[in-house]
């Protein structure tokens, strides 16, 4: 197969949002014909635990195509299914399983994944999230050759976009997935035709960030506003920055420092209204909280909630250090 005038077999494995671009790409691309998607078991999601099928198997779904869903698609029955589809290439986007090695050797072309970061940094499951939490003021997507190893493969082409100053984790994911796209239908007829030559990754410039976790979602006060401004922006939608009130748990959903003196102690709100906002003193700064929901509220924009609500000046947000 060395023509990339000719029909490429293609499976296609992702499980999110981020991934859906990237596979009506393909989808739409005479180029591929994509014999299998293969993506994540249906989870039980909202309040009523009701099994849900994850965003590329409705997707595939809605344009008929074969969907397969594994456990562990690296057990025997996920290893079989896959060779008896025979592909020619497969492309992955956050697909949430390793592949192994024999896995990884059944497509003649190999495998290309769609990563949301520079590589070889924030290698790992939540590399958008990290960018954000770290104050990076840029991110991108990195195509590159799956190995054995967490994001280790060989890069073939990245491209690289600017953070947004308010930009939360979901708005630039959204981004980033139609980025990918892009890069993917653009690069992987390329590589096919051989015109790519593959380029390792410096393992000195690389770093992996953890899973995200619920816990991260404290907000604590003796932080500096930039740094809190960040963690709201790179848990934004999940799990959602948070801090306690005397009322319950505020869930604060976007927020930004600003220049303002106080000698309060840091989780202390200095300024309240509608018209101020909601300011909260830091270790180093304060911060404008943007949007927020207050327990068994709704998520709204602080001053429409300070409107008809009010959180008095002077209330000191988060546990106190004796409780922490």
């Amino acid at each position: 197969m060395n023509s990339i005038s000719q029909k490429y077999r293609l499976v296609f494995m992702g499980t999110p949002e981020f991934a859906v671009p990237s596979l009506a790409a393909l989808a739409e691309d005479a180029r591929y014909e994509i014999v299998g998607v293969f993506t994540q078991p249906d989870r039980p999601a909202g309040r009523g635990k009701k099994l849900t099928a994850c965003p590329v198997k409705q997707f595939a779904l809605e344009k008929g195509l074969p969907v397969y869903q594994f456990e562990r698609v690296r057990r025997p029955e996920g290893v079989a299914q896959l060779k008896a589809l025979a592909p020619d290439v497969m492309v992955t986007a956050a697909f949430g399983q390793i592949l192994t090695r024999e896995l990884l050797d059944i497509p003649a072309h190999g495998t290309v994944n769609v990563h949301a970061s520079l590589l070889p940094g924030y290698r790992g499951s939540a590399p958008i999230n990290w960018c954000i939490l770290n104050g990076e003021t840029q991110a991108g997507v990195t195509l590159m050759l799956t190995d054995e190893g967490i994001d280790t493969g060989d890069m073939l082409r990245a491209k690289r976009v600017d953070i947004g100053e308010l930009e939360t984790a979901g708005e630039l994911t959204e981004r980033l997935s139609k980025v990918g796209a892009e890069l993917l239908v653009r690069t992987l007829p390329e590589y096919l035709a051989g015109a790519l030559t593959p380029v390792p990754q410096d393992p000195a410039q690389a770093s992996y960030q953890p899973m995200l976790d619920k816990a991260m979602g404290e907000i604590d006060w003796t932080r500096s506003a930039r740094e809190i401004a960040c963690r709201v922006r790179g848990l934004n939608p999940w799990p959602c920055a948070y801090t306690d009130m005397p009322e319950g748990r505020l869930k604060v959903w976007l927020a930004r420092p600003v220049e303002r003196e106080s000698d309060a102690l840091p989780g202390t709100v200095i300024a309240s209204g509608p018209k101020e906002g909601l300011v909260v003193r830091c270790g180093e700064g304060a911060l404008e909280i943007l949007e927020l929901q207050a327990p068994g509220g709704k998520r709204m924009d602080a001053k429409a909630y300070l409107a008809g609500k009010r959180i008095e000046a002077g209330t000191r947000l988060g546990r106190t250090s004796d409780e922490q």
